[in-house]
């Protein structure tokens, strides 16, 4: 078995293969070459994933942590978006402690000692369950996969909960009258076009950011959700996935307005050389940068004399206006893509208060 490198790169610019010779299950020797790599270091860690694939030469009682998360990462990536494969690398840095130790090892005193640490960092409670449940995820899937006993520590794992921490912070939005006089002072029909659609139509921010004109119908006067745009930290840049969930997966009505702009920024993109349908609404042939319509939203928000607020705060301001104008809290699910409605009273009940005070007014009214 080696890692050598190849006389000529590959078109996308590999370089870097392994070669190894094996014993199957059955017996039976077997010759693989594997796919190129782009460096050395990456072909000798796949050599090394693979040979851990090979179940006929694995001691599961010698598997380390860094073992088992590389079986369960190379388990996942036909199963999940490269997403959120990147959001278990982005958990498994704060589990460098316990990489080396062998998982049927893994004892009370080494999760306490880990807890300890990850209770130290100065991030949320709900970040730090984040980090712990890929933890519980590993531990789950070596008892699952490899059979092996660590149910009483499993058992023990509970979630942090600090009763001092403060209470989260108030959901911020805009009013409709604070949106209004925030839309008024952007004079910019792109982005004019980017607020609107966060704000009435309740976008999440990849959502906006994968729009292309073949998901604007003006016959119609809707736009078709269908694609969600999220950094690629491993390779730089973005990647375009599949929307969060299937229920997010969407049409959504739009207004005379927003279909006149949207009118007017197709025009402007479409005496552009090379214009075609599949171009982004927002940045021609390759999505807008999330950092630019940030900036751009902080300006807007000090010229007009209103509050900043988070991109994201301008989907909780759809919900607002929706629930406030009495629309019907199912509606609101779908229109948002919720998976749930339970998910949507959850975040927004607090929206609701007015109508529980109607409620009683209503119970009042029997007598």
């Amino acid at each position: 078995m080696s890692v050598r490198q190849l006389k000529k790169a590959t078109l996308n610019g590999n370089k870097w293969i392994f070669e190894t010779r094996y014993i199957n299950l059955m017996g039976k020797k077997k010759h693989y070459t594997s796919p190129s790599y782009k460096s050395k270091r990456e072909a000798a860690e796949a050599e090394r994933v693979f040979l851990l694939s090979l179940t006929d030469n694995i001691n599961y009682n010698n598997l380390t942590f860094n073992d088992l998360y590389n079986k369960y990462i190379e388990y996942q990536k036909d199963k999940v978006k490269k997403s959120t494969l990147h959001s278990y690398y982005n958990r498994w840095n704060h589990l460098e402690d316990i990489k080396n130790i062998e998982v049927a090892k893994f004892s009370s005193q080494h999760y306490e000692l880990w807890r300890k640490k990850i209770k130290a960092l100065n991030v949320s409670d709900d970040y730090k369950n984040d980090i712990q449940k890929l933890l519980k995820i590993l531990l789950n899937f070596a008892m699952k996969w490899y059979g092996l006993n660590l149910q009483s520590i499993y058992n023990k794992i509970s979630n942090f909960n600090n009763p001092n921490a403060l209470a989260k912070k108030e959901m911020l939005f805009f009013t409709y009258d604070e949106f209004k006089k925030f839309i008024s002072v952007e004079d910019n029909i792109l982005y004019k076009c980017a607020f609107e659609l966060l704000y009435y139509c309740g976008l999440r921010r990849g959502e906006l950011l994968g729009l292309t004109w073949n998901n604007v119908d003006f016959y119609k006067k809707e736009i078709h959700i269908v694609a969600n745009v999220v950094a690629d930290y491993e390779n730089g840049g973005y990647m375009v996935t599949s929307p969060k969930t299937k229920s997010s997966i969407r049409t959504i009505p739009l207004t005379d307005l927003l279909i006149q702009h949207l009118k007017e920024l197709k025009e402007q993109n479409s005496k552009i050389y090379g214009f075609k349908e599949n171009w982004y609404v927002l940045n021609y042939y390759k999505p807008l940068p999330f950092s630019l319509l940030r900036d751009r939203k902080n300006k807007i928000c000090d010229l007009a004399g209103v509050k900043r607020i988070r991109l994201h705060d301008f989907r909780h301001s759809c919900a607002s206006l929706l629930i406030s104008k009495g629309a019907n809290i199912t509606l609101v699910a779908r229109y948002l893509g919720h998976t749930k409605i339970d998910e949507t009273l959850n975040t927004y009940s607090h929206f609701y208060k007015s109508d529980l005070c109607n409620l009683v007014s209503t119970l009042e009214s029997l007598n």
